[in-house]
């Protein structure tokens, strides 16, 4: 089975960019699914929920690299967010197209992209370069967005809250599509809206409620931001 992607770019708002490219899905599916959205949007637990019901895929997290620019860059020389160092940028484009090439399975990527050149930079780049990038924007009210940070025991004055309403409203445009509204969703129907967009064959979950529930508390405790 092969689909072909759209030789305009218009259906993602960056009009006469993209290149068309006939992609095989058989056995493991050679895609980038880039999953976007504000902090406390459900990022990580979808991208882990959707690996977990993948045959092969792998998770790649750009925000490695940053917490790499954090800590050496002198504070002197040091930008406020490390998506602004174009290194950073440059270093996730090679290192993903790196690995594209060598692995045959699905590569999972959850990371917050608000700025219209850095997503140009990353996964117009890729898309020019024949990579086949899905993208993905989780989008949720602002009360919804509240409570999912609190749960995180992030208040008003962390990074996240504050940054927040900004990159609701940036998230809005046509640009940033394929939009998934999650106000009303469970993560199950996410991930299920996710791979039939995407044309994945997802595994059964015979996980019980609470396995799901420890699971999920494990995955947003470990990737807390103090543990990486």
């Amino acid at each position: 089975m092969k689909r072909e992607l759209p030789v305009s770019g218009e259906a993602y708002g960056v009009p006469g960019v993209y290149g068309a490219r006939l992609v095989p899905y058989e056995g493991g599916v050679h895609v980038i699914v880039w999953i976007n959205g504000t902090f406390g949007s459900g990022k990580t637990t979808i991208a882990h929920e959707l690996d977990r019901r993948l045959e092969k895929s792998i998770i790649y997290d750009p925000e490695r690299f940053g917490f790499v620019f954090m800590k050496n860059v002198p504070q002197e020389i040091a930008k406020s967010d490390f998506q602004d160092y174009p290194l950073w940028r440059e270093a996730n484009v090679k290192l993903l197209k790196r690995i594209e090439n060598e692995y045959d399975g699905t590569i999972i990527v959850p990371m917050t992209l608000t700025t219209d050149k850095y997503l140009d930079e990353i996964i117009g780049v890729l898309r020019r370069d024949g990579v086949d990038v899905e993208h993905f924007t989780l989008v949720a009210s602002k009360e919804t967005i509240q409570k999912r940070l609190r749960k995180r025991f992030e208040g008003k004055q962390s990074w996240a809250y504050q940054q927040m309403k900004g990159r609701i409203k940036k998230l809005e445009s046509p640009l940033f599509a394929e939009h998934i509204a999650t106000d009303d969703k469970t993560i199950e129907e996410i991930v299920e809206q996710i791979a039939i967009s995407v044309n994945l064959d997802l595994l059964p979950d015979s996980r019980s409620q609470l396995r799901k529930f420890i699971d999920r508390k494990f995955i947003s405790v470990k990737e807390a931001r103090v543990f990486k």
